[in-house]
């Protein structure tokens, strides 16, 4: 019996080994260089992975996505003046192991247009990608920093939004709009103040929980449903009655006014939408659904006579 219990014992699935490509193609946009990666992900078993991967550029992050179904997906990025180093990074999920792609060298060209890039970085204890309950929430620092900003003759202002989020999930700036100066720093060196670095952002994404308090007490005066079985035959027949009475005008008439009232009765019990509400409240909310979105955080500014966008991609799941 106990050889038996312990053959039982459920076996751990083996991770799959996996193969990052990357491919890279480079534009230019307003003055600026705009790359756009193309990933994909297959295991070894040749079936399509998912799950996240990074677009780094080196050491540094600049951007995340999700896999669709067939284990691809694509980012846009801005890139800054100089030569750049990109690799997709795959981090692996239950049963795939991570990987990554080879090195993709690009150059970003020079632009006397004063611009700027962003960055995401998770604030503990939240971590990238976000993992949230649904009612959960998680707290981003987006890093503003700017490029060719010394040719500034007034203030810069860029504006942050999001976009790609599931139904019933909110995102907050904190400020939603960052000033730059010609004389704000591009770096920020070990041991500085705050002051003295690129200006931050706090992004907070807000999930929406299902409502769990069980059956709405009414909120206003009762009344017995049973009043509905003996007002609805009553309507059918007075109608009936006044239609078919042709040669009674009297009659008619004195049918016609008891429908009037049938019908005013009706508007103050449960066939009127108001006193529904009144007796049973609103319906219960829903929750923000389940499942993996690549959230885009965007900035745009203006010098006073070109726009400015750039954007970068992150990836929340709802559990």
């Amino acid at each position: 019996m106990a050889l038996a219990a312990l053959g039982a014992l459920p076996v751990a699935a083996q991770q799959v080994a996996t193969q990052t490509t990357l491919s890279v193609v480079t534009h230019d946009q307003g003055g600026r260089t705009q790359a756009t990666a193309a990933i994909a992900v297959t295991g070894a078993d040749g079936v399509p992975a998912i799950g996240v991967v990074n677009l780094n550029d080196g050491s540094r992050q600049l951007a995340q996505v999700a896999l669709d179904d067939e284990g691809k997906a694509t980012s846009a990025v801005a890139l800054t003046y100089g030569n750049h180093s990109l690799r997709a990074v795959y981090l692996g999920d239950a049963a795939h192991l991570s990987s990554f792609s080879t090195t993709s060298d690009v150059s970003g060209q020079s632009s006397a247009t004063p611009g700027f890039t962003l960055s995401l970085a998770a604030v503990a204890p939240t971590t990238l990608p976000v993992s949230v309950p649904a009612g959960g929430s998680g707290t981003l620092a987006v890093t503003i920093t700017p490029q060719d900003n010394a040719t500034l003759t007034a203030p810069m202002f860029v504006t942050l939004s999001c976009s790609g989020l599931p139904s019933l999930a909110s995102c907050t700036f904190t400020p939603e709009t960052i000033e730059i100066l010609a004389s704000t720093p591009t770096s920020c060196a070990s041991g500085s103040l705050p002051a003295s670095c690129p200006p931050v952002s706090s992004m907070l994404i807000q999930t929406q929980a299902q409502y769990a308090g069980g059956t709405r007490k009414p909120v206003g005066p009762g009344r017995s449903p049973v009043a509905l079985a003996i007002l609805l035959p009553g309507v059918l027949g007075l109608g009936g009655l006044a239609w078919g009475a042709r040669r009674r005008m009297w009659l008619r008439r004195l049918a016609l006014v008891a429908l009037l009232g049938v019908v005013t009765m009706l508007g103050t019990t449960a066939c009127n939408p108001l006193w529904y509400y009144y007796n049973h409240g609103p319906g219960l909310p829903t929750s923000t659904p389940t499942g993996s979105f690549n959230i885009t955080v965007t900035g745009q500014s203006t010098n006073g006579i070109t726009a400015v966008n750039n954007s970068t991609t992150m990836v929340l799941t709802v559990q």
